[in-house]
C-alpha cells in the first residue's frame, strides 16, 4: 500500500528546465544540464521532480502558452534528451511530474490557426467563440491590472475568442469530447516517455463550462474522473496534482467522495493562513484552515508549499489579514501583483533571517500533507523586482561563484542572474553552502531526511495540541502505533509552553529527533518546553524504539 501511494510520503521539488542549468551555452537551461544536476537533487533527498512547461512554445508566458503538446521546445533539447532525463531520474529513485497545461493553448498552435482560418475546420469547436463581444467580457480576468478583457476579436475568424488568461492564450473548449480525447492522448504520450504524473494547471477552469452565454460557470467534475481512470489504466501509480484554489466545501468534488478523482491538490487555504501566521504570530486561522481541510479520502493527499512560481495569492484572507501580510512581507507597490498577492521569494520576504527561514521550512515539512519545495529555496535565493510580473522570482539557479552563478557560459542568460546585494550569486550559491555544515542547504538536506523518516506526517492523522499560546503551534501525528509531536514558535521572542501530549504513558517521554533536547513529563503528565525565538522541536513520542513498535495495520 505504501509503495502504491508513493505520494503520501514524498518530497517534491519544483523547477524550470530553462533556469536550472545550461549545458549548451546559449543562455537557456536544457535537459542535458538538468541531467547533470540529477545527482544534486538525489543527494538533497527529493523523491519527485515537478517540471514547469518545456513543450514547444513561443515563450510569451514562460511556456504556459503551448504550441505543440507532443514536442520539447528546441531550446531545451529533444524528445530523446527528455527520455534520457526521465531514465536518469528513475535510476536515482526520483519520479517526474510535468505540467499539464490544457485549459488553453498558444494562439500560435496549429489547432487555433486552423480554427480561426476556416469556420468549417474540425478545430473550430475546439475553442470558444462569439460573434459579438459578451457583456461580461471585462469580468473574470486571471490577471487583473494587467489583463483588460476575457474576449478578444480575431480579424481572420471575424469573431471573438474566449481567454481566461492572456489574449495570446485562447481557451480550449474542454466540454468538447474531441478535446477531452486529445487530452487523454497527451497524457498517454508523456506517460510512455517516463512521466509518473501531472500537475494540472488551472484545474477549476478546465472543468468549467465556457461560452458567451455562460454567466455562472458550472464545474464538470466527471471530467476529472475520466482523466484519473485513463491515467491509472496506463500507469497504476501515476497521479494528478491539481492546482485548484478552492474553498474547503468543494474539496471532495475534486478528490471524489470515493477518492476516484484527483489524487492530490495544492492546499491554498493553509498556505494563505500560514503566511498570516508568519506575519502576526497568530496561528488560530491556520489551525482553522487545517481543520477545514482535514477531511479527505484515504487515498487523497494535500500538496503543501511556501512559495511557488506564481504570486503569493492572498485572496482567501480577510481584508484585515491580507493587510497584515502585505505590511509584513510586501509593503511596496512593486512587491505586489494582480491586486491580490506578493511576488517575492521566501528569503527576502523573511528579511534574510535564517531563524525565520528555517522555522518556516520546518513548519512546511511538518504540515499535514506532502511538502513541495521551490528550486533555490534550499539555499535562500532572492528575487529581482526589476523584472516584470512573476519573472522576478524565476531567475536562474545559483550554483557557484563562477560567472552567471555557474548557470551558463553565455553572457546573456534567459533571465538575468541575481548579481547585486545580499542575494547575489557571489553570496548565495550551492557550492559555498555545500562546504558550510551550518548552511541552509545542509540544514534542508537534514530536514528532508528527517521528514522522510516520519511517515506519520504523510500517512497519519493529526491533532492540534493546546499550548496556551496562540503563537506556538503544536501538532501530533499518529500512525500505526507511533506518534510524532512537533512544536513551532512563531514569535520573535522566546516562549515557554506547557502542554499534555495526550498519549498516556507513552507521552511521558519526548525524544527530540533534531538535536537531542528531549523532555520528560512532570508527575501530572505535562511537559514544559522553552522555545527560542522562531524555534522549533521535532519529538518522537515514547522513545526511539518506534520501528519495533510500529504495527503493520
Amino acid at each position: 500500500m505504501i509503495n502504491d501511494l508513493w505520494y503520501k510520503n514524498a518530497v517534491i521539488y519544483c523547477l524550470s528546465v530553462e533556469t536550472f542549468m545550461d549545458a549548451n551555452g546559449d543562455g537557456v537551461g536544457d535537459f542535458q544540464g538538468l541531467m547533470r544536476r540529477l545527482d544534486y537533487l538525489s543527494g538533497l533527498g527529493v523523491t519527485a521532480i515537478w517540471l514547469m512547461p518545456f513543450q514547444a512554445s513561443p515563450g510569451r508566458d514562460d511556456g504556459y502558452d503551448v504550441s505543440d503538446y507532443y514536442n520539447v521546445d528546441p531550446r531545451y533539447g529533444s524528445l530523446g534528451d527528455f527520455v534520457e532525463f526521465t531514465h536518469g531520474a528513475k535510476q536515482r529513485g526520483i519520479r517526474v511530474l510535468i505540467d499539464l497545461v490544457i485549459n488553453h493553448t498558444s494562439r500560435d498552435h496549429a489547432w487555433f490557426q486552423a480554427a480561426r482560418s476556416d469556420p468549417r475546420s474540425r478545430y473550430r469547436d475546439w475553442y470558444v467563440w462569439s460573434e459579438k463581444k459578451p457583456d461580461n467580457a471585462d469580468q473574470g480576468m486571471v490577471f487583473p491590472g494587467v489583463q483588460k478583457t476575457t474576449w478578444t476579436y480575431d480579424d481572420k475568424a471575424k469573431a471573438y475568442y474566449f481567454h481566461r488568461f492572456y489574449d495570446h492564450q485562447p481557451d480550449l473548449n474542454t466540454s468538447n469530447p474531441d478535446v477531452q480525447a486529445e487530452i487523454l492522448k497527451i497524457m498517454g504520450f508523456w506517460i510512455q516517455l517516463g512521466v509518473s504524473g501531472f500537475r494540472m494547471d488551472a484545474a477549476p477552469f478546465i472543468i468549467a463550462t465556457k461560452g458567451a452565454d455562460v454567466t455562472k460557470p458550472v464545474e464538470q467534475f466527471d471530467m476529472l474522473r475520466k482523466f484519473r481512470e485513463f491515467l491509472q489504466w496506463r500507469l497504476g501509480d501515476s497521479i494528478i496534482l491539481a492546482e485548484a484554489n478552492i474553498l474547503p466545501k468543494d474539496n471532495f468534488e475534486y478528490f471524489g467522495d470515493d477518492g476516484d478523482r484527483m489524487q492530490m491538490m495544492f492546499n491554498f487555504q493553509v498556505n494563505q493562513a500560514l503566511f498570516y501566521a508568519f506575519a502576526s504570530a497568530d496561528t488560530r486561522p491556520l489551525k482553522r484552515a487545517m481543520e477545514a481541510t482535514k477531511p479527505r479520502p484515504a487515498t487523497a493527499q494535500w500538496g503543501l508549499f511556501l512559495r511557488n512560481h506564481d504570486e503569493l495569492d492572498l485572496g482567501r484572507l480577510t481584508e484585515k489579514q491580507r493587510g497584515a501580510v502585505f505590511a509584513a512581507f510586501g509593503p511596496e507597490k512593486d512587491m505586489q501583483l494582480y491586486d491580490r498577492g506578493i511576488r517575492r521569494r521566501l528569503a527576502p520576504m523573511l528579511g534574510g533571517d535564517h531563524r525565520r527561514i528555517e522555522m518556516a521550512n520546518s513548519l512546511l515539512f511538518s504540515l499535514p500533507g506532502t511538502p513541495v519545495i521551490r528550486y533555490g529555496d534550499e539555499i535562500g535565493m532572492g528575487d529581482d523586482l526589476g523584472l516584470p510580473e512573476r519573472n522576478c522570482a524565476r531567475t536562474p539557479m545559483q550554483w557557484s561563484t563562477e560567472p552567471e552563478g555557474g548557470f551558463t557560459k553565455s553572457k546573456k542568460p534567459i533571465l538575468p542572474v541575481i548579481k547585486d546585494g545580499p542575494y547575489g550569486f557571489q553570496h548565495v550559491n550551492v557550492a559555498e553552502q555545500r562546504r558550510d555544515p551550518n548552511s541552509l542547504l545542509n540544514w534542508t538536506e537534514r530536514m528532508i531526511r528527517m521528514r522522510k523518516e516520519a511517515p506519520e506526517i504523510g500517512w497519519g492523522d493529526f491533532s492540534v495540541i493546546d499550548t496556551g499560546n496562540d503563537g506556538v503551534l503544536a501538532l501530533r501525528y499518529d500512525w500505526r502505533g507511533n506518534s510524532v509531536l512537533i512544536l513551532h514558535n512563531l514569535h520573535a521572542q522566546p516562549a515557554e509552553v506547557t502542554f499534555d501530549p495526550e498519549r498516556g504513558e507513552d507521552g511521558r517521554q519526548l525524544i527530540d529527533i533534531a538535536d537531542g533536547a528531549s523532555s520528560n513529563a512532570d508527575e501530572k503528565g505535562f511537559h514544559t518546553v522553552m522555545l527560542d525565538a522562531y524555534g522549533y522541536r521535532w519529538y518522537r513520542v515514547g522513545g526511539l524504539d518506534y520501528l519495533l513498535r510500529r504495527t503493520e495495520i
